[in-house]
């Protein structure tokens, strides 16, 4: 049984009490986590201040990157290891699993090299002085991870923090964090101090909450729904505790019909069935030029009738969704889009290996999506790619930007002109041309506008917002 990992050491839960672990593909329980309280944050709080005072204040920033660097050969000695229990833990294709291990381990390579590049400046100023800054950690960061790629936001968030010079408090989800666990005690074998890392398990409304509250919290990074992500930047603000804040998408692919089609059909297939659909940045609305339409959705009906889902060791396209409830709501969408007279174009099946009491959902391809309808403008969260037609320019990027997100954006056109337009007039944090994902991207920043929230994680960015701005005036006359 996975306990919480607190000061490099095991440790059981204040309440005594644990939680089912759940296997989505067969719906079946196989463990327990630990059902944490505010006890238990308070106490990881505690260890990390410790650590973040003592041992951790006295590495330099080139030691904090052999430190990472460590763990990142660690986690690539134990990809495997770590993939196995992310693909039960979160029911993904071997593949995704695999391809998220590889993705912790660059994350950390990434800032191990990144740390002691973070630098300050010189301001030029009065005669008789000498104005610099510099730039320093913001001290016990809390990190709440969702469950959809637990160690690629662990690596992203985790990994840029203790770069910059933090120490971590993280709030996994309670439905997938066994291997950050995992992820933990390797840190602490690679010699991370006690209290750098420390992961407590539970509820949101407990852990989460209590973690945001805390008065030893020095920042917030927060991975979710827009409605939880109100109610930690509530909390936050009653202290003044900043965050960086990443809340979900609903991501315009934009064809035109100059487009190359060929090139760009893996693509569009890739972004709504990838993780089974359960991506902040998936590609969930298709765009198309009129006179392209009709090609277009027959080909990817093609496309979308070849599919499979199925058991993760199976490897197919996609595997279950990561719980009962979310089964339920993707089903809910499709139910309502019947209803309302929305056509389905394809979907691919759920393999008959499947167990039933799994959490699976066939792919489905649906066209002429009003653009205020619930499917254009929520996140399903599902394998639900939702098509509508444009004519012109102004009237993609009036579709495009017609949702209260903004997170990431597609645009497919030879135009190079168009390109930069569609690039500036798209209100998105990241926008790719004749490209979906850029293949991960770590060292890209990454982040959203509007209800998508604000700050970046990724690449170099995220070291300026995991510390603070000093600046030091000295008059020497």
């Amino acid at each position: 049984m996975p306990l919480n990992f607190i000061a490099n050491t095991a440790v059981r839960s204040a309440s005594g009490q644990t939680l089912p672990v759940i296997d989505p593909a067969d719906g079946q329980t196989y463990d327990t986590i630990e059902r944490s309280n505010a006890a238990d944050v308070d106490t990881a709080v505690q260890a990390a201040r410790q650590c973040f005072e003592g041992p951790w204040a006295r590495l330099s920033a080139a030691e904090r990157g052999r430190l990472l660097m460590k763990l990142s050969a660690k986690v690539a000695e134990h990809a495997d290891e770590l993939a196995a229990i992310e693909q039960r833990d979160c029911g993904k294709p071997t593949k995704q699993a695999k391809a998220d291990a590889l993705a912790l381990v660059r994350y950390f390579e990434f800032y191990a090299g990144a740390g002691d590049k973070l630098h300050g400046d010189t301001i030029p100023y009065l005669d008789g002085y000498s104005v610099l800054t510099w730039r320093e950690p913001h001290g016990v960061t809390g990190h709440v991870i969702p469950w959809n790629y637990p160690m690629q936001i662990f690596g992203r968030s985790v990994g840029g923090a203790l770069a910059a010079g933090n120490v971590c408090v993280v709030k996994p989800s309670e439905d997938a964090c066994l291997s950050l666990i995992r992820v933990a005690e390797l840190a602490a074998e690679v010699g991370f101090p006690a209290g750098a890392i420390n992961i407590v398990t539970g509820y949101g409304h407990e852990v989460g909450d209590a973690l945001a509250r805390h008065p030893g919290i020095d920042h917030i990074s927060f991975t979710g729904s827009p409605s939880v992500g109100t109610i930690i930047q509530q909390v936050a603000a009653e202290r003044h505790c900043p965050v960086t804040l990443e809340l979900g998408g609903k991501g315009p692919q934009i064809v035109f019909d100059d487009a190359d089609v060929d090139a760009a059909l893996p693509f569009l297939v890739s972004a709504i069935v990838q993780n089974s659909g359960q991506t902040c940045s998936a590609g969930s609305r298709l765009l198309v030029q009129r006179a392209l339409y009709e090609p277009l959705l027959e080909k990817l009906g093609k496309a979308f009738s070849a599919l499979r889902a199925g058991p993760p060791k199976m490897d197919l396209d996609l595997g279950p969704l990561i719980r009962a409830t979310q089964q339920q709501r993707v089903r809910g969408f499709l139910e309502q889009a019947r209803a309302d007279g929305i056509a389905t174009v394809a979907q691919g099946q759920v393999v008959s290996e499947a167990p039933a009491s799994g959490f699976y959902a066939a792919p489905t391809l649906l066209r002429d999506v009003p653009v205020n309808h619930r499917l254009a403008q929520e996140e399903v969260f599902g394998p639900v790619l939702a098509a509508m037609c444009f004519d012109d320019e102004d009237q993609a990027v009036a579709m495009a930007n017609a949702t209260h997100f903004g997170l990431v954006a597609g645009v497919w056109t030879r135009d190079g002109g168009r390109q930069f337009r569609m690039a500036k007039r798209v209100k998105a944090g990241q926008i790719f041309v004749n490209n979906y994902g850029a293949g991960g991207g770590v060292e890209l920043p990454f982040g959203g506008v509007k209800s998508s929230g604000y700050g970046r994680e990724k690449g170099f960015e995220a070291l300026l917002g995991f510390t603070t701005l000093k600046t030091v005036a000295i008059r020497h006359g």
